[in-house]
C-alpha cells in the first residue's frame, strides 16, 4: 500500500471495465441498434434500448455543434460535443424532450431518480475528422494515426450516485448495476459505441457511394479517452473500506495462483500475453518524459524476464513455478514490471472472475467506545507504523494541504505557508492525524490507558474522526495508503493511477503530477461482437494489421 507501488498498478481481469464487458456479453443482455435522429453533420440525438438481466434501460446520446473556442476538457466548461444519460426503463418522446433540455446543460440542468448516470465528452477533433474522411473515401483510417490517441471521444465527467438529482446508489443496488461503478462504466462503454455510430453516420452522408464502415479490428482498437485530475484522488482516502476490499480481492486472487506450478497450457497462454503486453507498451507514445522512461524500463524488464524464463530452446523449461518467477521480478525488475507480471498471471486464470461479485460491501466505520485506550494505542502501533515513523516536527512532512475550490468544489493542492486555504484543509492527512492521536495517548499516565475510548473522546472530540477510522479499519489491512499524503514530494498521480487501474484504465498519459489522460475499453468488443467467444480476451491491445 505504498504510493510508489500503487502508482505502478495495471489493469487486471478484476478491473471494472473487464467485469462489465463479461456481464453484458452474457444472455439475456441485448443492446438494440440505435434510433438515430442526427442530421448530415451528426448533430441531434441517438437512443439505444438495452435489455439487462434484471431490467430494461435506455441510453440517450446528444450531439451538439461546438466551436473550437468553446471546446474544453475542464470541469468548468459549459458546452461539450456530446452529452449522455443512462436511464432506467424506457423513455418516451416527452421524456426525451425533457432530457434534451436538461442533459446538455449538465450542472445547470436537473435529472430525476429515473436517470442513473450523466456524462459528457468531447471529440478528438483531428482524429475524428481523419476517420470520417477515410470512411467517406471508402478506406479504413490509418492505424498509425489512431495509435497515439486511441479514441474518438474523450469523456470529461461521468456522474452518478445522486448528483444533480440522479438516482442514489441505494436505488441502483439490487439491479444490473449493483457492482461499484458498473453503471458509470456501462455509460462509458455506450459512449464508445456511439462514437462509432456517429462517425460512420457522418461519413455515410458525405459520400454514400464510396462509404465503408469501420473494420471490426479497427473498431476494437478504439477506446474512450478520459481526462482525470486531482478530483479523483481523495476518493481512496474517503472510502477506505471499499478500496481495502478492492485491493484485498486483487491480492487474494494472486495468492490463489502464485503458489501453483503452471501447466503447459497456462504457460503458453502467459507467454502469449507477455509478448502482447510488450508490444502494447512499446506502442504507447506520451509527451511526459518521466512516463516515457517508465514505459521503456518496463519493456526492458519484461524482455529480461522473457529471456530468463522462456529463452534457451524449449519454451518454459526454466519456469518451475509462478512463485519463483514473481520472486525473480522482485529482485531484478522495477515496480512497473512486477505489477505487469501480476496482471498477466491473473489473466491466465479465467476462473478468478468469480471474485468480481465481491467488490462491493459495507463502507461504515464502526466505532468501539468501550475499547480500552491501551488497545487503541496498540492498534495504532500495529497498523499505522508508516505514520509513526514520520517526524511531523519537520515542515517538509506537512508541506502541502488538500482543499476544495470555492468556485467548482474541486480538490486542489496548496503549499502550506505559501498559499491561502490551509484553514479549509480536507481530511486526507491520515498519517499526521494518526501520529497526533498516538502522541496524545503516549502522554497519558499508564493508569489512564485502562479507561474507555468513549470517555476519552468526551474530553477530546477533535480526535473522534481518526479514532473511528483506526477502530473501523482494524480488520481491513488494505484500507490505508501507507504514505504521508501531505509530505513534500507526494505524487497525487500515484493515487490516481491506483484507482484508474482498478477501473481498468490503460495508456496512462500524465500531463503533470496532478492530472492524466487515459484510455478505457480499448480492445473491448463493440456491441456487435459481444457474443463472440473472445469477449474477455482484450487486455493490452496492439495495433491491428493494416
Amino acid at each position: 500500500m505504498r504510493l510508489a507501488r500503487l502508482g505502478a498498478f495495471h489493469q487486471t481481469r478484476l478491473s471494472f471495465v473487464r467485469s462489465l464487458v463479461r456481464k453484458i456479453a452474457r444472455p439475456p443482455w441485448r443492446i438494440a441498434p440505435p434510433q438515430l435522429s442526427l442530421d448530415e453533420h451528426g448533430f441531434g440525438r441517438a437512443v439505444y434500448r438495452v435489455r439487462g438481466a434484471r431490467g430494461d434501460y435506455s441510453f440517450i446520446a446528444f450531439a451538439n455543434p461546438l466551436s473550437a473556442g468553446e471546446r474544453s476538457d475542464r470541469v468548468i466548461a459549459e458546452r461539450w460535443d456530446t452529452a449522455f444519460v443512462l436511464a432506467a426503463g424506457g423513455v418516451d418522446e416527452a421524456g426525451i424532450a425533457r432530457l434534451a433540455r436538461n442533459i446538455p446543460l449538465q450542472e445547470a440542468g436537473r435529472c430525476t431518480a429515473g436517470e442513473l448516470v450523466l456524462s459528457r465528452a468531447n471529440k478528438s477533433v483531428r482524429l475524428f475528422e481523419h476517420v470520417a474522411a477515410s470512411l467517406a473515401a471508402g478506406r479504413q483510417p490509418e492505424v498509425d494515426k489512431i495509435a497515439p490517441v486511441g479514441y474518438l471521444l474523450r469523456t470529461t465527467a461521468v456522474y452518478g450516485n445522486g448528483k444533480f438529482g440522479l438516482a442514489d446508489f441505494a436505488k441502483v443496488c439490487g439491479g444490473d448495476f449493483d457492482a461499484p461503478f458498473s453503471a458509470q462504466m456501462f455509460t462509458v462503454y455506450m459512449a464508445r459505441q456511439f462514437s462509432f455510430d456517429l462517425v460512420e453516420h457522418i461519413a455515410r452522408h458525405r459520400n454514400r457511394r464510396k462509404f465503408t464502415p469501420l473494420a471490426p479490428a479497427v473498431k476494437r482498437f478504439f477506446g474512450v479517452g478520459n481526462a482525470t485530475g486531482l478530483g479523483m484522488a481523495p476518493f481512496l482516502v474517503h472510502h477506505p473500506r471499499l478500496i481495502g476490499r478492492w485491493i484485498y480481492h486483487r491480492e487474494r486472487a494472486l495468492a490463489r495462483v502464485r503458489g501453483r506450478r503452471p501447466e503447459p497450457a497456462r504457460l503458453a497462454r502467459f507467454a502469449g500475453l507477455l509478448e502482447r503486453a510488450l508490444i502494447h507498451t512499446a506502442e504507447i507514445t506520451v509527451e511526459d518524459a518521466a512516463q516515457t522512461k517508465r514505459n521503456q524500463e518496463l519493456c526492458a524488464d519484461l524482455r529480461k524476464f522473457e529471456a530468463e524464463f522462456f529463452g534457451g530452446g524449449e519454451a518454459g523449461k526454466n519456469f518451475p513455478s509462478w512463485q519463483r518467477a514473481l520472486r525473480w521480478s522482485e529482485d531484478n525488475a522495477g515496480l512497473e514490471a512486477q505489477e505487469m507480471l501480476v496482471s498477466l498471471l491473473l489473466e491466465a486464470y479465467p476462473e478468478l472472475n468469480e471474485m468480481e461479485n465481491a467488490m462491493g460491501g459495507d463502507e461504515r466505520l464502526a466505532a468501539a467506545p468501550a475499547m480500552p485506550l491501551r488497545e487503541l494505542k496498540q492498534l495504532l502501533e500495529r497498523n499505522y507504523g508508516f505514520a509513526l515513523r514520520c517526524d511531523f516536527g519537520d515542515p517538509r512532512q506537512s508541506a502541502v494541504f488538500w482543499y476544495y475550490s470555492a468556485e467548482m468544489e474541486e480538490p486542489r493542492l496548496g503549499r502550506r505557508g505559501h498559499e491561502p486555504g490551509a484553514e479549509r484543509e480536507m481530511a486526507v492527512d491520515i498519517a499526521r492525524r494518526a501520529a497526533a492521536l498516538h502522541d496524545c495517548l503516549a502522554r497519558l499516565p499508564a493508569a489512564e490507558l485502562d479507561g474507555a475510548v468513549g470517555d476519552f473522546l468526551l474530553r477530546r472530540p477533535d480526535l473522534r474522526g481518526i479514532v473511528r477510522r483506526v477502530q473501523g479499519l482494524a480488520d481491513c489491512p488494505y484500507g490505508e495508503i501507507h504514505d504521508n499524503l501531505v509530505a513534500e514530494g507526494c505524487r497525487p498521480m500515484d493515487v490516481l493511477r491506483c484507482k484508474l487501474s482498478l477501473f481498468g484504465a490503460s495508456k496512462f498519459d500524465p500531463k503533470s503530477d496532478l492530472w492524466t489522460r487515459i484510455t478505457l475499453f480499448q480492445g473491448a468488443p463493440p456491441v456487435a461482437e459481444l457474443g463472440r467467444g473472445d469477449a474477455d480476451d482484450w487486455a493490452f491491445p496492439c495495433k491491428p494489421a493494416p
